[in-house]
């Protein structure tokens, strides 16, 4: 697609101006590709029952190997719910998809956060020390490649100075141990991995996303800009009933953890590992702050990526009551 400025200057959020979410005026099929190990907040939603007689059913479609992945399919009409990182949202927009944010898909803290693990042998032992080692990361151009940008940016080395190597998440552990890279990296919603290989012993932390970035959501739900506008009602339970589904899984975390090893299963995974699941990472009321997508905004204006006041958190984030996000 051909990238219009004058397009991203365009608000996204929408005034929906209803009343009650607790039905969409038509019948909506959201397809979507699901992340292994885990389970996104909608899936939550579907299976608590939250969707029950909102008009909305889910599909899932198969895997999305990362983020990009996620979005190309979203771009392309295969799916109408795709997940990424927040970096990786705004590429896709730059490069011209019309998206827009429905709700945090995961967000990184004290209690939740992507950690970067080594052998215990190893000799690195600070974010100085990976220049020009192999790092494993399940896709790139996404959060933990821009963390890891970030990260050597913040000790004055060049953007580029780490090698990362894509490995799905239920190898990084493999990779690690067998010594074919020098770091693995367990992203936020990768958890359930990180448990296990964490129980297995032998592996030490050299740092987390939280410590280059601070408390932030890690990525986004997004939908198509004329999908949501074409199904308002329906974008406005979607948003609602995934961000109730956020706080359940905080205030209920064992309840949610049965919920992810009975999906699991039924999807032929590994259902153990939901044990080690430690949340979604996500502030109380699940929605996102300006700064979630501002602060990457401006990392790709420091990288030329965009111009400033090219584009402005606002102009994404959609809002089920037509008030602008804030700090």
């Amino acid at each position: 697609m051909t990238f219009h400025p004058r397009h991203l200057l365009l608000p996204a959020v929408i005034a929906l101006g209803l009343t009650s979410p607790a039905a969409a005026a038509d019948t909506v099929k959201l397809r979507y590709l699901a992340s292994q190990g885990g389970l996104a907040a909608h899936e939550l939603a579907a299976e608590l029952g939250y969707f029950d007689g909102t008009g909305i059913t889910l599909e899932n479609v198969g895997y999305a190997q990362g983020g990009p992945a996620s979005l190309i399919a979203l771009a392309s009409g295969d799916v109408e719910i795709g997940s990424a990182a927040t970096s990786a949202v705004l590429n896709s927009i730059i490069g011209g998809n019309d998206f827009v944010a429905a709700y945090p898909s995961n967000g990184i803290n004290n209690e939740v956060q992507s950690t970067f693990y080594v052998l215990e042998d190893s000799p690195i032992k600070s974010i100085k020390d990976i220049a020009g080692k192999s790092i494993a990361v399940n896709t790139l151009g996404a959060h933990l490649d821009y963390t890891i940008r970030e990260a050597l940016h913040s000790v004055g080395l060049p953007a580029d100075a780490a090698n990362q190597l894509v490995v799905p998440g239920p190898q990084l552990e493999q990779v690690l141990r067998s010594k074919q890279v020098d770091i693995a990296a367990f992203g936020y919603w990768q958890t359930t991995f990180e448990g296990a290989a964490l129980k297995n012993g032998g592996l030490r932390p050299i740092f987390d996303d939280t410590d280059v970035l601070g408390d932030i959501a890690g990525g986004f739900v997004v939908l198509r800009r004329d999908f949501a506008r074409e199904h308002p009602e329906a974008a406005k339970i979607f948003v609602e009933q995934s961000a109730r589904a956020l706080d359940y899984a905080r205030e209920h975390p064992e309840e949610t953890k049965k919920i992810l090893a009975k999906a699991l299963s039924e999807r032929g995974e590994n259902a153990d590992i939901a044990q080690y699941f430690r949340g979604y990472g996500v502030r109380a009321g699940g929605l996102p702050v300006e700064r979630d997508i501002q602060f990457w905004i401006d990392v790709l204006v420091r990288e030329g990526k965009l111009k400033q006041g090219q584009l402005a958190a606002k102009d994404i984030l959609l809002t089920v009551d037509a008030k602008p996000a804030s700090n």
